[in-house]
């Protein structure tokens, strides 16, 4: 085991940032603390090396620290750029130890999590002969090519679940609502934006509803929700009740807008942030939860995207929900519509489960081979 600093040249010195306006394209990549950023019309180094990310990267076992580069390159300074002495390392075996191995104890920094160079020099590294590097490296690159390809293929997997989960609501929408009778959402509902509060507010702490909420999520995740101090009291009117259903009304990202998620029984008083919009069902007639699948249908949200607005940030409002068409199908066709998205979620999170837990194993199998790489248990 020998520290880093002794087995490599550190050429630091010679990385240049650009920023981005300041930036020609060009055919050379421009690398960063994780990867290629950009395309420039210059290079700093024509060689092999090998980058670890300086900050803005992660240093966990298993995550992908370092890389390897070869020819005409330019290097920012958000990664360290290392030189193999190549009668003592090669760069592939260096860049397989630094992924394996957890560097969390030489990071510095709270705020912007740092790998300095005093401390990247520190790195203990175990140096077998060239030619046993040479033999393991190979035998990794067989093997992670394999679990590459069984990665691919539940990653596949997952995504076919999704387009299954997709096609198959589109097509039971259609079922049994492609000839219901149209009503606007803003003859069904009631709107109410939430509660804007920031770090200085000093009323009551309740559990807010937020963005972050969302995701996937077809029921809010009461369990989940963070607290946030308001100003004053929480009003009757800012509560949230079973059956309200949220969505987005703003985000920096337009793909959120329009995300909706369904309200169930809570023991607690629960509010939502300024952020989202509430829709509370007014109008006999209609169920929470197929209203709640109408509007995350893949039509719906269309029109919802389509109608927001903004330049910096997006925007959806009271007025766009309010002029939404909703297919209004008999109560007891909207029931059998609920159940049959019930029946069809429950089997597609069966096949996600597997994909997920396909990936899981792979993961793990993938560092059980790094670490008896680097303890010479690789036969």
């Amino acid at each position: 085991m020998v520290p880093l600093g002794q087995i490599v040249d550190v050429l630091d010195s010679k990385r240049r940032p650009i920023t981005k306006r300041d930036r020609t394209s060009g055919p050379y990549p421009y690398y960063g603390a994780t990867g290629v950023l950009d395309w420039v019309s210059g290079f700093i180094f024509d060689e092999p090396l090998v980058l670890v990310g300086e900050d803005g990267a992660k240093w966990g076992a298993g995550d992908k620290s370092a890389f390897p580069i070869s020819g005409k390159t330019w290097v920012n300074n958000h990664a360290h750029a290392l030189r193999p002495h190549r009668d003592r390392v090669i760069a592939e075996w260096l860049v397989y130890f630094l992924n394996a191995a957890d560097l969390s104890d030489f990071i510095s920094g709270m705020t912007v999590p740092k790998l300095n160079q005093g401390q990247l020099r520190e790195i203990q590294i175990p140096i077998p002969p060239l030619e046993e590097q040479k033999r393991i490296v190979a035998v990794l690159d067989q093997a992670f090519a394999a679990l590459d390809r069984a990665c691919a293929h539940a990653e596949a997997n997952l995504a076919e679940a999704e387009l299954l989960r997709m096609h198959g609501a589109g097509r039971l929408l259609s079922r049994y609502a492609g000839s219901a009778p149209k009503k606007y959402l803003g003859q069904l509902a009631e709107f109410r934006n939430g509660l804007n509060f920031s770090r200085h507010s000093s009323g009551e702490t309740v559990k807010v509803a937020g963005v972050g909420d969302f995701k996937n999520n077809f029921w809010l995740p009461v369990d989940a929700l963070n607290s946030a101090t308001i100003e004053g009291q929480l009003s009757e009117s800012d509560k949230l009740r079973a059956g309200d259903i949220l969505t987005v009304r703003s985000n920096g990202n337009k793909e959120l807008i329009g995300r909706v998620m369904l309200v169930g029984a809570a023991d607690e008083a629960i509010s939502f942030s300024g952020f989202v919009i509430r829709v509370r069902l007014i109008a006999e007639g209609i169920k929470p939860e197929f209203l709640c699948h109408y509007m995350k249908s893949k039509g719906v949200v269309a029109h919802l995207l389509a109608g927001g607005g903004g330049a910096n940030i997006s925007n959806l409002n009271q007025g766009i929900l309010s002029n939404l068409p909703v297919s209004v199908p008999s109560l007891e066709d909207q029931q059998d519509f609920v159940d049959s998205m019930n029946q069809l979620n429950t089997s597609i999170e069966k096949l996600v489960k597997v994909a997920v837990s396909k990936l899981a194993d792979l993961a793990q199998l993938r560092q059980s081979l790094l670490q008896k790489a680097f303890s010479g248990q690789l036969t």
